[in-house]
């Protein structure tokens, strides 16, 4: 099945989650009282959006103007976005998502895997100029007989270098 298709298998589930706990707080607490709960974090979602938005914004200008990757600011700006619009969407599941993406730990991992998402559909270069530089621990290993390159002599042996990107900024993660 498509991406589509589960999409909206997920919307129709969530749709029925969001009546059945609304109908449960509502029997819990009153329907007027609900309902109320309901406006107010819409009312709340809205000021947030705006919020949100210029914070995002003011951080991505002030690192272009500072000549840093903009990256990190942009993941982080859209996590709070996203918050922001799960409260205006009605339903108790939703207002709950969307308070937790702006608490700030919350807020910070799912930055982080917007940053993996991102790094892994667009290019290696794109993803260095977005987030920055990767740095790499690299080490060398002595290679019995390494596959034969162009103008290289068939089963002499070589060095590999084998390593792993570290990330340059360990309190992003």
């Amino acid at each position: 099945m498509r991406g589509l298709g589960w999409a909206a298998i997920g919307a129709f589930l969530l749709v029925i989650a969001e009546i059945t706990v609304f109908v449960l707080v509502a029997r819990a607490i009153g329907w007027g009282w609900a309902v109320l709960i309901g406006l107010a974090t819409m009312a709340v979602g809205f000021m947030l959006v705006k919020r949100e938005g210029v914070r995002a914004w003011r951080r991505f200008r002030a690192a272009l103007a500072e000549g840093r990757p903009a990256g990190g600011e942009v993941s982080d700006g859209l996590a709070g976005l996203i918050g922001a619009l799960l409260l205006i969407v009605p339903g108790f599941l939703t207002d709950v998502a969307g308070l937790l993406l702006l608490a700030p730990p919350v807020r910070a991992f799912a930055g982080r895997r917007v940053r993996r998402v991102a790094e892994r559909r667009i290019s290696p270069a794109a993803a260095g100029d977005l987030f920055g530089p990767r740095i790499v621990r690299a080490e060398r290993t002595a290679n019995p007989a390494p596959p034969a390159a162009a103008g290289d002599q068939p089963g002499v042996p070589g060095e590999i270098v084998e390593g792993e990107i570290i990330d340059p900024h360990p309190h992003n993660r």
